[in-house]
């Protein structure tokens, strides 16, 4: 999940893997401890740049080669890859206001139980936790059981408020600042068991946000079919920080793959790979950044793909306009969140 300081020279990895060279990794040459380490370079040339290309067609029509423009009702460009049928990435989809506020609802709303997140199996469901996180509150349990490790039984204390009674002497308190970090994804609609890796429909959980649903639907329109209305049933929020990954996969549990992932970006840029299907064909990488929208049906959902890498550091990120849209003293918390962060918002059809 995390970049390491060196990369590995290892011939029997796949060409997938090959490619995760965009990781991030420290250059370790200097002896001194006090020295802070610093990212390695990457050579980003063959990353494909939506943006530019947008921006390029706009001006004079022109696309790079392999590149595609796909008809659609949209008041911006939507394009495809001509060796990927099924792929659409619609640059700077969203409106700014869009954006943060659904930055907003994925870190208040959206782990809110019965939403399950990844941090279940250890603390059941947690309430409140961005906000706890804001207050410097820590996770202390309620009961005294002193050979239960667990906190399924917990509340929220500030620091005047601890007493090392509470916990017993096998659960320490958790601040709620470092249970935030660890944050790596949230459902909604229906549940995503993980360890079945299939649809629960009999837990409970929240339904989609309407209006997210009406944006999915809105967005997905260029993979649907004539006549068909994309229909979301189910999302996974995903949160990246500084040197996490994720690597390549196939979303491939819902029943029909004709019916689009449609995937949300949001806060720092990313490298997204694309391969094909197998680990063993090379894919092409392009960055992703907030605002910006994919939707992968058909072919394209039976292609590896991941995230090497999010840019956090202030040149890569390119969130300056997010900082001037959260720069009010309520959203402070908000902004000094996603400037070192990513979030991904994919929702699916699920039958």
């Amino acid at each position: 999940m995390y970049g390491s300081d060196s990369i590995p020279d290892d011939p029997d990895r796949t060409a997938f893997r090959k490619t995760e060279k965009y990781k991030l990794y420290y250059d370790s040459t200097s002896k001194s401890v006090r020295k802070k380490k610093l990212p390695r370079p990457v050579d980003l040339l063959e990353v494909i740049d939506f943006k530019s290309v947008s921006e390029t067609f706009a001006r004079t029509g022109e696309l790079r080669c392999g590149v595609t423009k796909v008809e659609n009702r949209f008041d911006k460009p939507v394009f495809g890859l001509d060796e990927c049928p099924g792929f659409y990435f619609i640059p700077a989809a969203l409106r700014i206001e869009e954006e943060c506020r659904w930055i907003k609802e994925s870190l208040v709303s959206f782990p809110q139980p019965p939403n399950r997140t990844n941090h279940n199996a250890v603390y059941g469901g947690i309430h409140n936790l961005f906000n706890a996180a804001k207050n410097k509150q820590v996770l202390v349990k309620e009961d005294s059981v002193a050979d239960d490790a667990t906190f399924h039984n917990h509340k929220w204390a500030s620091s005047e408020e601890l007493d090392s009674s509470v916990n017993g002497d096998n659960c320490k308190p958790v601040p709620a600042a470092v249970l935030l970090r660890k944050l790596r994804w949230s459902t909604l609609g229906l549940q995503f068991d993980w360890s079945k890796r299939s649809y629960n429909v009999s837990l409970p959980h929240n339904k989609i946000p309407d209006a997210l649903c009406q944006l999915a639907k809105k967005m997905a329109a260029p993979a649907m079919a004539v006549g068909e209305e994309f229909q979301p049933e189910a999302a996974i929020v995903n949160y990246f920080g500084s040197g996490d990954m994720l690597g390549g996969h196939l979303d491939d549990m819902e029943a029909d793959w004709s019916k689009p992932i449609v995937s949300m970006s949001l806060g720092c840029k990313a490298i997204f790979l694309l391969g094909g299907k197998s680990r063993n064909d090379e894919p092409l990488a392009m960055f992703l950044r907030s605002g910006d929208i994919v939707l992968m049906s058909g072919e394209a959902r039976e292609r590896f793909h991941g995230v090497p890498r999010i840019f956090t550091d202030t040149e890569h990120a390119e969130i300056g306009y997010l900082e001037k849209q959260l720069s009010d003293e309520d959203d402070i918390c908000y902004l000094e969140y996603i400037k070192t962060s990513r979030i991904n918002i994919n929702i699916r059809q699920v039958f």
